[in-house]
């Protein structure tokens, strides 16, 4: 699945740097398969948790006014032209996420399981990657978010989200076929 998004984004003539994170023990399994790929310049330790990953990707990461692509190797089906359209999007320094608009009914429950309330599905969006944040805003808000004793996020869009909230964060229609792998039938 990992070579699947590195191949994707080493073809776009508008990624000029790739940088993996990835369990320790994975470090140079990932070195070696990278190897055909002469955009991937860092493989770097990534976390326990998701936001670990991200920020030490961040801290090779130094120019400020970068565009940086945050993109999880279990969405192996990322395209060029999604990766066009996030670019495009966040051309002039805007943060920029692929979303599909919701197309089930979604509720929230209590901690028992029991119905609390059906929210609208018109305002809705499932969150997908790859997601686009200049570095100086996205590295901002983890500073800020590494601060907070309850740091718990999902996705970087929340992290500028919660502690940037003046910053916006604008949706671009993602691709149905870029889905996540997340259960063994997912592979198939």
């Amino acid at each position: 699945m990992l070579e699947h998004c590195i191949r994707a984004f080493h073809a776009s003539p508008l990624i000029d740097r790739i940088v993996i994170a990835v369990r320790q023990d994975y470090v140079a399994e990932v070195q070696r398969m990278a190897e055909p790929y002469p955009k991937v310049s860092n493989v770097v330790c990534g976390g326990r948790e998701r936001y670990e990953s991200s920020t030490h990707a961040l801290e090779v990461c130094t120019g400020d006014d970068d565009l940086l692509l945050f993109h999880d190797a279990v969405r192996p089906f990322v395209t060029a032209d999604l990766i066009r359209r996030l670019t495009e999007a966040a051309e002039g320094g805007r943060c920029v996420a692929a979303a599909m608009p919701a197309t089930d009914t979604i509720v929230r429950a209590d901690g028992e399981g029991r119905l609390v309330e059906t929210l609208r599905r018109s305002e809705l969006w499932c969150m997908q990657t790859p997601q686009c944040f200049p570095r100086r805003i996205i590295a901002e808000a983890y500073r800020l978010g590494l601060q907070d004793h309850d740091f718990a996020p999902t996705d970087d869009c929340g992290v500028v989200r919660r502690y940037l909230p003046e910053v916006p964060v604008l949706l671009v229609p993602g691709e149905a076929a870029n889905i996540k792998i997340t259960y063994p039938e997912d592979l198939r």
